[in-house]
């Protein structure tokens, strides 16, 4: 490894950017918030796009599950191509890819008429550059930072992602309604182009060049190995294989209808929804000065009240009930996504960090689909309310489980992280995000 660049001279008293936020992590904040913007909004353009053409909510749901189904396949692969290739290349390609695709599909719909098939293609090559471009950015978001700073910057890049996300789902919606869902699409692909531009100017010099590996699959089973022979590394992806499945059955599949049902319409679940994000925004806060001993033991018992908000569909409770379990639960998930994202960095070796986080994608999103799919027939075996209790026992039944491992009880912060040869100034850390925010 290439030896620290000399610290800059001191900057004026005037910097408003802290000494540990360097170009990189600047720069990769920046485009992710520049990303968070565009894709939120063209999430919900997406299903608008299909419902405009006459298509019905299977057809929306084809969408979704096009989105899905190549981050299912392609993940495990980028995560290897990531840590065999530079890591800001990948970035940049797939950035390519997700604005051609979206372009593409922005002129279909402003065009008018476009066919099912053609929009699950172009959804489908979007969700694929999503699956290369994941691994590698969390690998190269880890590589800006070192361990003294981690907490903060972790907890600073998440409400930043979180907060454009929140945004960019209010302006989409606002879009749609005032020029159509076809140009917030082509202001995606914008986005998208805008972000590639600025990871262009990533500064690599420091990181050291990759030692040729054995192929592929060698690659692969070199990750599958760091997984498996870390027990609260794989306990945990199996735990959130679990959650995120339910999690995202509630919130996408009973959410709505109860709140069409018993709740007065879809802007009660709007709000609710909104305030699950505020919630984020909160516990990265919180994150930002809290760095607690035990990692993974408060970051476990902070998944607990994800159980919370399919308990409140359950009983149901009134709006104001609902938004605050989901205050709640957005706030908890965020203190586990920091922690977990500085374990990772604490623990996972840097050049095989990529695959590692490919696992773990892979591991929370996989029975997703699933999920989603099984919810309407377990409704009308079940009943909605048993269904929803059911959701909350799985949540809490595999977080529990996960306490029993020792190493998720016993692992506490480093005085002193890892040190990354040309982080910036002082030493500073990295963070990962994943699906409800592992």
């Amino acid at each position: 490894m290439s030896s620290p660049r000399p610290a800059a001279p001191r900057t004026p008293a005037h910097r408003r950017r802290p000494d540990w936020a360097g170009r990189n992590y600047s720069l990769l904040t920046g485009a992710a918030i520049i990303t968070n913007l565009g894709s939120h909004g063209a999430h919900i353009a997406a299903a608008f796009a299909v419902m405009e053409t006459g298509g019905s909510v299977g057809d929306v749901g084809l969408i979704a599950a096009a989105r899905t189904l190549p981050l299912v396949l392609f993940l495990l692969i980028g995560g290897a191509i990531a840590d065999r290739l530079p890591r800001h290349r990948v970035m940049v390609a797939a950035n390519v890819l997700n604005c051609l695709s979206q372009a593409a599909f922005a002129v279909l719909v402003l065009a008018g008429e476009p066919q099912l098939w053609q929009m699950m293609l172009l959804t489908a090559l979007c969700g694929t550059g999503t699956a290369f471009f994941n691994p590698a950015a969390e690998g190269m978001l880890l590589s800006t930072v070192s361990g003294e700073h981690s907490n903060r910057a972790f907890a600073l890049f998440r409400m930043a992602i979180n907060g454009a996300g929140i945004g960019g789902a209010a302006l989409g919606g606002a879009m749609i309604a005032a020029v159509g869902p076809g140009w917030v699409l082509a202001a995606d692909a914008a986005a998208f182009a805008v972000a590639g531009a600025l990871r262009t100017f990533l500064d690599v010099g420091h990181v050291p060049d990759r030692a040729p590996g054995g192929g592929l699959l060698a690659d692969l089973r070199e990750g599958w190995v760091e997984v498996r022979t870390r027990p609260w590394l794989w306990s945990i992806v199996l735990q959130f294989s679990v959650v995120v499945a339910v999690v995202g059955a509630a919130d996408a599949v009973y959410g709505p209808l109860v709140a069409r049902d018993q709740l007065g319409g879809p802007a009660p679940w709007g709000v609710a929804l909104a305030f699950f994000g505020v919630g984020t925004i909160a516990g990265a806060v919180l994150m930002m000065a809290w760095k607690p001993r035990r990692l993974l033991l408060v970051g476990t018992l902070c998944v607990f009240p994800l159980a919370l908000p399919s308990a409140g569909l359950a009983v149901p409770l009134p709006v104001w009930g609902l938004c605050v379990v989901m205050f709640v639960s957005g706030a908890a998930i965020e203190v586990f996504g920091v922690n977990w994202m500085t374990a990772m960095h604490q623990e996972i070796p840097e050049e095989k960090f990529s695959r590692v986080t490919a696992y773990d994608w892979f591991g929370s999103v996989s029975m997703l689909p699933l999920a989603t799919a099984l919810a309407g027939p377990a409704e009308s075996a079940f009943g909605r309310t048993q269904s929803l209790w059911g959701c909350a026992v799985l949540v809490v039944v595999p977080t529990a489980l996960v306490l029993l491992v020792p190493d998720v009880r016993r692992m506490t912060r480093r005085a002193q992280g890892k040190t990354v040869a040309g982080a910036a100034a002082a030493p500073a850390e990295q963070p990962p995000a994943d699906a409800v925010g592992h």
